[in-house]
């Protein structure tokens, strides 16, 4: 027989500890986060815009800032300014630079927001548009499609199959395999699991991609050419593919940037409060993975995106994901942009791959991250 000790207010206290934290930590139940500042989404808009008058005066042939500035504010209807630019010169902004200006804010904003979602999904600070095998099945599809079918427009099983094309069905496959995996372990499955079944994912995909260049190994510079990224364009039709993925990928995210501060909780938070979390999280990832394969499949494999700018943005304006998120497609595509101009122009006339250059910036950042956040790794 035993006989029930009395709880005194101290031990009560100590039973209420563990929770005491989750409800202090900066979420919505205890104290709201506060929100996006005018300024910092002025500062946003004004580096978007920067980033584009930059990324179309600086090439081979240097225009004048103000000049360019003058003819981009001629394509808004109803502007007509005196830019001082040639009929040649006005074809190079137009016509060459412009749209590749516009991709390079276009991916660089879809691989930003992707990677603060995930992030915020996973409750993973390291979290990254790729973790979902989306990078390994992406090179695996367009690998295939360089190997077996020949060059851009080959042909695979008698079927007329683009690189892009090939990237977007690699990347979403390899996503919807990661869902497949990560939702096999039933109800009790974790965040992480999602995590460890794109790991997996990745090296299935992996080891695909270096048996089919083993193979061909004819092909192997072609092949990485693409895997090292680029934003070069031959007019706005890779633009033209991509904002509407754009478009739909920012709108969810977006709409449910509230919802990721309680998820980044716990689902046990964020079911109290009358959310439901597995429901939002999957419309979350699908929309993240949306929105990286068109990317991918636009500009191949770029990295480190979706680490250096969310955090960049969570150490200087604010942790929650209202304000991450909006600020992170906004300076996401600011930072990619001015990232493909010294791509292009630090060894001219020459052109750095862009995945080169954002992983001698990434690499260092990620290690940073890495160090700040031990604590919750372990």
């Amino acid at each position: 027989m035993t006989t029930a000790l009395p709880v005194t207010g101290g031990d009560r206290r100590r039973e209420r500890q563990p929770t005491t934290p989750l409800r202090s930590a900066g979420t919505p139940v205890a104290s709201r986060p506060a929100g996006l500042r005018p300024r910092w989404l002025v500062a946003g808009v004004a580096a978007v815009l920067v980033a584009l008058v930059v990324g179309v005066s600086l090439g081979p042939v240097a225009l004048p800032p103000g000049s360019v500035a003058a003819e981009l504010l001629n394509l808004i209807p109803g502007v007509r300014l005196d830019s001082g630019l040639t009929e040649r010169e006005i074809a190079i902004v137009t016509e060459l630079r412009l749209p590749r200006v516009v991709l390079g804010l276009l991916v660089g904003g879809l691989l930003a927001l992707a990677g603060g979602c995930y992030q915020g999904v996973f409750r993973n600070p390291l979290a990254d548009p790729y973790l979902l095998g989306v990078a390994a099945g992406a090179g695996l599809a367009v690998t295939a499609v360089i190997t077996l079918g020949g060059a851009a427009g080959g042909t695979l099983t008698g079927l007329p199959v683009t690189i892009p094309l090939a990237a977007f069905v690699g990347s979403l496959g390899a996503v919807l395999l990661t869902y497949l995996l990560g939702v096999s372990g039933g109800r009790g499955r974790s965040p992480a699991t999602l995590i460890l079944a794109g790991v997996a994912v990745s090296a299935f995909f992996s080891a695909g991609q270096t048996y089919l260049l083993q193979r061909n190994s004819d092909s192997i510079q072609q092949v990485y050419s693409w895997l090292l990224g680029r934003l070069a364009t031959a007019g706005w039709e890779d633009v033209r593919l991509v904002l509407p993925y754009f478009l739909v990928t920012s709108l969810v995210v977006l709409l449910y940037r509230r919802e990721m501060d309680v998820l980044s909780v716990g689902d046990d938070e964020a079911a109290s409060l009358g959310l439901h979390p597995q429901r939002s999280r999957y419309l979350l990832i699908a929309a993240a993975s949306l929105g990286t394969a068109a990317a991918v499949s636009a500009s191949g494999l770029i990295g480190f995106v979706g680490i250096i700018v969310p955090h960049t943005v969570r150490l200087l304006a604010g942790s929650s994901y209202r304000v991450i998120l909006p600020l992170s497609l906004l300076f996401g595509g600011a930072f990619l942009a001015l990232t493909d101009v010294v791509a292009r122009t630090a060894a001219a006339p020459q052109e750095i791959p862009i995945g080169v250059v954002t992983a001698l910036l990434g690499g260092p950042f990620f290690v940073l991250v890495l160090r700040t956040t031990r604590r919750v790794l372990t």
